[in-house]
């Protein structure tokens, strides 16, 4: 049985490069669909945030010269890429899939409502919702926390590339120790960069919890879904 009825899946940008260098590797993409089918297929509704940074990150374009705003916009435009190499993956894989978007681009994908993405999660369609929040100056991280408020989603599963939140980066600090569980207070009061300050924030004061695990392993978005203890999980 799943634990959880609907979720928030957030994927980022960088894991669907792979072992490239840039872009998007097709291999990863087929396994991130083939995962997700999996867990579609125990009826599981899922609604699904995806980063850009594979192609292009606004911050660090800003640190070279790029106008915030507008590099901001080319990020929002590299996650609606990153958007449609998905669904177009899910859609090979046999799962049907939408891709709405925070700002209007028909015939590309349809334009983003709460009521829209609940609906066609309800009719069995896998929704990947793009463009962020369509605003400059918010991450993904803001977008999906509040896409996962909006469609009621149980919790918001972050899929990295390491197995959970630890005291620091364990791929530069070999002393860093794994958290199996920490509340938002212990996050915000020690720094970690789970998610940015507003994310974090926006899913405490909505009390949805986070489940951070290592998504690049296949199997383990089930063993998440399925309620095996993997990852950490940051709650209230």
């Amino acid at each position: 049985m799943a634990k959880y009825k609907r979720i928030l899946l957030k994927l980022s940008g960088e894991s669907l490069m792979g072992e490239k260098q840039y872009g998007i590797d097709e291999k990863r993409l087929a396994e991130y669909a083939e995962q997700i089918k999996e867990i579609h297929g125990q009826g599981v509704q899922i609604g699904i945030v995806i980063g850009g940074g594979n192609i292009f990150r606004g911050l660090s374009g800003a640190n070279k010269g790029f106008d915030r705003v507008k590099g901001d916009q080319m990020g929002m435009l590299a996650t609606v890429i990153n958007s449609l190499a998905l669904s177009s993956a899910l859609v090979a894989a046999g799962v049907k899939a939408r891709v709405l978007t925070a700002v209007r681009m028909e015939p590309i994908g349809e334009f983003y409502s709460k009521w829209k993405a609940i609906e066609c999660m309800e009719n069995g369609e896998v929704v990947i919702m793009s463009a962020g929040t369509g605003n400059p100056f918010f991450t993904t991280d803001t977008g999906s926390s509040l896409r996962g408020i909006e469609i009621e989603a149980d919790v918001m599963l972050k899929g990295t590339r390491v197995d959970g939140i630890y005291t620091a980066d364990p791929e530069k600090d070999p002393t860093a120790t794994k958290f199996d569980d920490i509340t938002y207070d212990e996050v915000l009061k020690r720094g970690l960069k789970v998610m940015d300050l507003t994310a974090t924030c926006m899913c405490k004061e909505n009390n949805l919890p986070i489940v951070v695990f290592d998504m690049d392993t296949v199997g383990n978005l089930k063993k998440v879904i399925d309620g095996e203890e993997i990852g950490t999980v940051v709650h209230n």
